[in-house]
């Protein structure tokens, strides 16, 4: 095995393990290069010779029960070692008082109306005493509505996520994507619930109401038809969300990849006017997001757990091959002696500093969790 993909898509019971047996993982030059393709995609927010874009090959495709994850993929945990120890990386935790002269520098283009939006991601670093393949096993324990995945290529490194982020799913007939954004904090007696209760503030709808209106129009590019319900509140982890629903059919189905390509980066993890925003980003943000807030999932696989996911999270009953492709958010790389978080949050003209900060905090969490030793561990 030279590379992997263990996931567990949301609201199922079992595991699937993508593995290459030879080689590395293709690199390709862009999202549209995924026409026609078949695999495990690992996709890095801006495509860079440090970063490609991956395809893994599915050389060995298994599934199992989500229970027996420990032992079943237990063959993963030698490579995740290797990998650990072979990568290197410069990327270090960006402080308190970065953070904000970051802050500072974006929020200042936004109120010069350069930007409609723009996102502000940091990076922060957490000790490991839980290995890989357990924090995996807690993810799809802990986090059952989220999309959970161990990916590991000689190229980019070891990865962890658990993401709520639909950036493309379907079974080649019909297509699903989502609008996510706004963020807010579940506490007390919320937690028992599905964020029912929350009441959202004029800055998160608008936040939301942006990522929606850009992906309605990408879709009026290449959709033969798109029908929008929503935006409702949604749970992820202990944070809830804005999301709105795109059902629709594409013009031609050979064509994701430029779909891919209209998509990728959205409004949610990037700005808007996305190509200015994005090359703003690109010089002022202080560490690389590497495959942070890029995407990753299988591509026209038909494993036993690929199957399209409709939006109130019940699997349907189509056996052809299904792609599930999600944005990678809530994430983590893995090293040998620490792991590497990241996040990131939306800025608008109005937004503050202090709240930012504990809204990139929030979502870290979902990850640090993961790594806390547990009684009996």
């Amino acid at each position: 095995m030279t590379a992997f993909a263990l996931y567990r898509l949301p609201y199922e019971q079992q595991c699937t393990l993508v593995e290459q047996t030879a080689d590395a993982p293709q690199e390709l030059d862009s999202c549209v290069d995924l026409n026609g393709s078949t695999g495990f995609v690992v996709a890095p927010f801006s495509i860079t010779p440090s970063t490609p874009l991956l395809l893994i090959r599915p050389d060995v495709v298994n599934s199992f029960p989500q229970a027996e994850v420990l032992t079943a993929a237990q063959r993963v945990a030698l490579l995740c070692e290797k990998l650990m120890a072979a990568v290197s990386t410069a990327t270090s935790a960006v402080s308190r008082g970065d953070y904000a002269i970051d802050f500072a520098n974006f929020l200042s283009r936004l109120q010069a109306g350069e930007f409609q939006k723009i996102v502000l991601a940091r990076s922060a670093s957490c000790d490991l005493p839980v290995s890989p393949l357990a924090m995996f096993h807690r993810a799809c324990t802990d986090y059952p509505r989220l999309f959970i995945a161990l990916v590991g290529t000689p190229q980019g490194g070891l990865w962890l996520v658990a993401t709520p982020e639909v950036l493309l799913e379907g079974d080649g007939t019909r297509w699903h994507t989502i609008a996510l954004a706004g963020t807010m904090r579940l506490e007390g007696a919320d937690l028992d619930g599905e964020g029912e209760h929350v009441l959202w503030s004029a800055k998160n709808i608008e936040e939301q109401r942006v990522v929606a209106t850009y992906i309605a129009q990408c879709l009026a590019r290449f959709a033969a038809d798109f029908h929008e319900e929503g935006p409702r509140t949604v749970r992820a982890a202990d944070l809830v969300h804005l999301r709105s629903d795109f059902e629709f059919t594409l013009q031609d189905n050979g064509g994701v990849g430029h779909l891919l390509q209209a998509l990728h980066p959205t409004p949610a993890v990037c700005g808007l006017p996305k190509q200015r925003a994005w090359q703003f980003i690109m010089k002022h943000e202080r560490n690389p997001r590497r495959y942070y807030s890029g995407f990753m999932g299988p591509l026209a696989l038909n494993p036993q757990s690929c199957v399209p996911m409709a939006a109130n999270g019940q699997s349907s009953s189509v056996s052809l091959p299904a792609s599930h492709l999600y944005v990678s958010l809530r994430c983590m790389q893995l090293f040998s002696s620490h792991g590497v978080l990241y996040a990131g949050g939306g800025l608008l003209r109005e937004s503050q500093e202090e709240q930012e900060w504990q809204e990139t905090e929030a979502k870290m969490n979902t990850m640090r969790q993961l790594t806390r030793m547990k009684t009996g561990e």
